[in-house]
Formats: structure tokens, C-alpha cells, sequence
């Protein structure tokens, strides 16, 4: 029997892995359909944001049970653009990437993506924010992203904002991946990279493929192997291969191995989950087990939790691009059109105008890549995926405390730890007397040294302004194994404003294993 039992798992692990069916070298179609599946794209990425919206992070570590009601009205999305714009972090993100190619072209440089982000007024958390900081103070792509520099890099920044890659290369997925690859990593490395990799390349073969298990599938192959964002992508499918009718057994599945965080320390030893690996697994859980069924594939990504906004704004997107704008069911669509003419905020572009836009690169791409444009037929050079370089964070890095400080620095700090790397979270900001001004631009910037075992290893600018700070105030990694003095000294006290110290995550080169 437990032979009998070993061999039908087997079977089922196989078949999970068994090549999809290949797609065509080559498709045409009319312009009109390749418009009506971008629009698809841009439009689904609205509507998963905006049916997410009210769940964003409200369910980290947990699912949303079927009894919770998530609402869906007439003129919701207008409602929702006009009264609570900055839920669209990932769309107007990806616009800033559009408007640069607009502005200068296909061949745009990383330089420019890089300066008109970081110079936005938009606010920014986690990986977009350290790459920001990085930028406006010399670090440039793609070190700006790098795991070195940016405690944030395997966090999902890049994964929400990718989508524009895949919508300009249809059909092309190593395409997509090399328009993302610059602009990915001045936020992003290794997981935090192959996020926005691996979505690029589903927008990209949802172009031309109807199949949802291929595309989940094949894009996959964008990925090394190697890559812990690989194998828990492949552990998803390879779950809803053996638990094809139950969608929150892979859930359990996906939560019990991938949901340990290393890298975010505002998610180490807590539920709170923004790494990309875990919020794309949603992603695919949505799309496999909603089988082409947008609603199916909105409520399952959504109640999957975490970063519950984006994530069925990714899936929504994908299937939005695969069935176009005209397939996405009325339910989803109604007051879409109301909307399709407001300006994202801190942006010049509506939907409209991203429609709009987006057949015009798509275009371009097609022609650049070996396709073409003859009247009103697009005939896309589809690309079989290639394999992306591997490049993996916080290797041998293992958090073993995080030790709550909460504490107001206003001259110095010491303490020590054992390990071979830390990160000191906190931020800078308005002195409590002046907690309302806390998110506002005022301009001053502190500036501390950072002593490590008693010799000064940096000295940085932390600035109190919201959309300029440092997302955390010091961190060193690739230490040699053993205790450790820290040291932190402020060069310009104000009592207007403070650092505040919140935790000191230290890691070591080995996990700490319990007694079980």
C-alpha cells in the first residue's frame, strides 16, 4: 500500500512538471486585439487594487475567510481614485517608468527611470524607499538595489511594478525581462528581482496563450533553478497539482515552508509578510486555481493575504491581458469608464493615456525584436523564455534576535551584539511635541557616524522629510563571525526633531534550531 501510495505522488509531482504544450513561433494579430488585451492589462491591474484595497496588510499570516465580505459597488474604482489615490502605489510606479520611455525612448537609460523616482513626490516604504534614499545620495543602480545597501531587497517592490515590461514586449518574455533588468534593480536584487522577472514574463505570454497553467508554467523558466523565489513558485504548482480543488491546502503548504522572512527586518519574527517569493505564491495560487475565472482568480489572490492590494492586482492584470479589456466580466468593469479619465496622482497620465501609450511601445517592441507591423496586423516573434543570471540575497545570513529598543537617540548610542550582521530600524522625524508635522517635507537632515568595534565605518545624512528618509538607520552585513561593539553618534542634535530607535535585528551564519 505504501508503495502504491509513493508511486501515485510521484505521478502527480511529474505531471505537475511535465512540459506544456509549446507555443507558436509566431502570432498575428489585428491591432485592435493587441490594444484590447493591453487595456486588459492596465484595467485589471485597477480593478485587483481596488477590490484589495480595504485588506492591504490587514491579514498578515492568516487568510480571509470566505464569511468576510470584501465589498465591489458601481463607481467604486472612481471613488476609490479620487478619495484614496495613494492605494495605486504600484500603478503610478510603473507610470514613471512609461513616461520615461514616452519621453526619451525605448532606449531610455536606467539613470533616468532611477532619477524620475527617487525625485517623485509620491511616498515610498521598504525597497522602493532604500532605493530612493540611495539615489539622491550617490549610490546608483544597480548597487542602489543591492542586498548591501538595501536591507530591502527581496521585498515585493519590483514584483508590483514590473507589469509595464511585460505589457510592452507581447509574446517576448526575455524581452520583458531585459526591459525590467535596470530598472529592477535600483530597488531590487536576487528574490526582489526575479519577482518582477517572473511577472514581466507571465504579462508577456499571456499575449499569446490562452492556457493560464502554461504561462504560470513557462515563465517560470525565467528563473534559476537555484533561486529560493524559483523553488517556492515550483512547490506551488507542483501542490495544486496534487490538491487540484483546494486552494487553501497550498495556502497551509506555501505558509508552513516560504513563510519565514530573512531579508525586510520589519518582517523578521513577526506575520507581517512584504518578501517577493511569498506574495508572488498568491499570485500563482489565484491564477491556477481560478483557472481563467476573473472572479475566481480576484477573490482566491486577495484572500491569500499579506500584500492582499497588489497581488490580485498582478493576477488581474495577467488574466486581464490573456482574456482582454472586452472578456473581463461587467461585474468587474462597471464605473471603470468613469475613472478611465482621471489622472493617477502625481502623474499627468490616465488610463486612457496608458492605453493609449501602451500599443504605441508595444509596437515599437515587436518591430525591434524581429516582428512586424504591416496595416492592422501585428505578427509577434514569440520568444521561447531564457534563463536570467542567478543572484541570491542574504546568503548565509540568519536572523536570530530582534531585540526592541524604543528609544529616542539624541547624542549617542552603544550596545553590542554576537553575530556576523545587524540592522538598527528606526527613522527620523518631528520631536513628539511636534507629531503632526511627522510626514511632512521639512527639510532638515541629521547626519551620524556609525562606529563599528570602535572605528567609524560611516557617517550619513538622515533626513526628518518622509519621501527623502533613510527606511533604516544603520546596518552591516558579511561581518566576522563573534561580538560586536556598535556605536551611533549624532553630529547635529535638534530638538525640534529625533532619530528614534525602534529594534536591533542581529543575524548569525547558522539558524537557531528549537529543542522539538
Amino acid at each position: 500500500m505504501k508503495k502504491v501510495f509513493l508511486l501515485s505522488l510521484s505521478l502527480i509531482v511529474l505531471a505537475a512538471f511535465q512540459p506544456p504544450k509549446s507555443a507558436p513561433k509566431a502570432v498575428t494579430m489585428s491591432k485592435t486585439a493587441l490594444q484590447n488585451k493591453i487595456k486588459g492589462g492596465w484595467a485589471g491591474q485597477v480593478i485587483g487594487c481596488t477590490f484589495g484595497g480595504p485588506t492591504e496588510f490587514r491579514y498578515p499570516g492568516t487568510m480571509i475567510n470566505d464569511y468576510q465580505n470584501i465589498p465591489w459597488y458601481d463607481g467604486y474604482i472612481k471613488h476609490t481614485m479620487i478619495n484614496n489615490p495613494g492605494l495605486y502605489d504600484d500603478l503610478y510606479m510603473d507610470l514613471t517608468f512609461v513616461d520615461v520611455f514616452e519621453k526619451e525612448g525605448l532606449d531610455a537609460p536606467t539613470a533616468s527611470h532611477a532619477k524620475a523616482y527617487a525625485n517623485a513626490e509620491y511616498m515610498l516604504w521598504h525597497a522602493n524607499q532604500a532605493g530612493r534614499y540611495n539615489i539622491l545620495n550617490g549610490i546608483n543602480a544597480p548597487e542602489s538595489g543591492h542586498w548591501l545597501n538595501n536591507p530591502h531587497a527581496d521585498d515585493i517592490d519590483f514584483q508590483i511594478e514590473a507589469d509595464f515590461s511585460g505589457l510592452m514586449a507581447p509574446g517576448m518574455p526575455n524581452t520583458a525581462a531585459q526591459i525590467g533588468d535596470g530598472i529592477g534593480h535600483i530597488m531590487n536584487y536576487g528574490d526582489g528581482w526575479y519577482g518582477g522577472v517572473y511577472v514581466g514574463a507571465m504579462y508577456s505570454l499571456a499575449f499569446v496563450s490562452s492556457d493560464i497553467n502554461y504561462v504560470v508554467k513557462e515563465s517560470l523558466k525565467t528563473i534559476p533553478a537555484q533561486s529560493t523565489f524559483y523553488q517556492c513558485i515550483a512547490d506551488v504548482i507542483k501542490w495544486h497539482a496534487k490538491y487540484p480543488n483546494d486552494w487553501k491546502q497550498t495556502w497551509f503548504e506555501t505558509q508552513r515552508k516560504w513563510a519565514d522572512e530573512v531579508g525586510c527586518p520589519d518582517g523578521v519574527h513577526v506575520p507581517f509578510n512584504i518578501d517577493a517569493k511569498i506574495n508572488a505564491a498568491y499570485i500563482v495560487i489565484g491564477l491556477l486555481y481560478g483557472n481563467g475565472d476573473f472572479t475566481k482568480t480576484m477573490e482566491i489572490s486577495t484572500r491569500c493575504g499579506q500584500d492582499s492590494d497588489c497581488n490580485p492586482s498582478s493576477a488581474g492584470g495577467i488574466l486581464g491581458t490573456m482574456i482582454g479589456y472586452d472578456k473581463i466580466p461587467a461585474h468587474w468593469t462597471m464605473g471603470l469608464k468613469e475613472a478611465e479619465d482621471i489622472d493617477f496622482k502625481y502623474t499627468t497620465m490616465s488610463l486612457n493615456d496608458v492605453y493609449q501609450m501602451g500599443l504605441k511601445h508595444a509596437l515599437q517592441v515587436v518591430q525591434k525584436n524581429g516582428g512586424q507591423v504591416s496595416g492592422d496586423n501585428v505578427t509577434i516573434a514569440v520568444q521561447t523564455p531564457k534563463t536570467v543570471r542567478l543572484e541570491q540575497a542574504f546568503t548565509g545570513h540568519f536572523p536570530i534576535e530582534k531585540k526592541t529598543i524604543q528609544k529616542e537617540l539624541t547624542d549617542e548610542y552603544t550596545t553590542e551584539f554576537d553575530g556576523i550582521g545587524f540592522v538598527l530600524m528606526g527613522n527620523a522625524g518631528a520631536a513628539r511635541q511636534s507629531a503632526p508635522r511627522e510626514r511632512s517635507n521639512a527639510n532638515y537632515v541629521f547626519n551620524a557616524e556609525l562606529y563599528l568595534d570602535g572605528k567609524r565605518v560611516e557617517t550619513a545624512k538622515l533626513p526628518v522629510s518622509f519621501t527623502s528618509r533613510r527606511h533604516d538607520l544603520f546596518w552591516k552585513y558579511q561581518l566576522p563571525k563573534g561580538k560586536h561593539s556598535i556605536r551611533v553618534k549624532v553630529l547635529n542634535p535638534n530638538p525640534e526633531y529625533t532619530i528614534r530607535m525602534t529594534n536591533l535585528l542581529t543575524y548569525d551564519n547558522k539558524p537557531i534550531k528549537a529543542n522539538l
